[in-house]
């Protein structure tokens, strides 16, 4: 599995940091993915941080 994240979309408001904190980190203003792939066992908590966006800023890719 693949995280996306949408500069243009994401506020910055860090609710994807932490629900994922092992996919994702704050870099300035926005969230950017830290892993790729996402690792099996975090794969349900990145779906989670997708579904909490407020902004829909996340997209998941198989």
């Amino acid at each position: 599995m693949k995280a996306i994240v949408d500069q243009d979309t994401c506020t910055g408001c860090g609710l994807c940091t932490d629900i994922c904190p092992e996919v994702f980190e704050l870099s300035g203003n926005v969230a950017v993915v830290k892993t790729d792939p996402v690792p099996p066992e975090v794969q349900d908590s990145c779906e989670e941080a997708k579904e909490s966006c407020p902004v829909e800023a996340i997209s998941l890719e198989p």
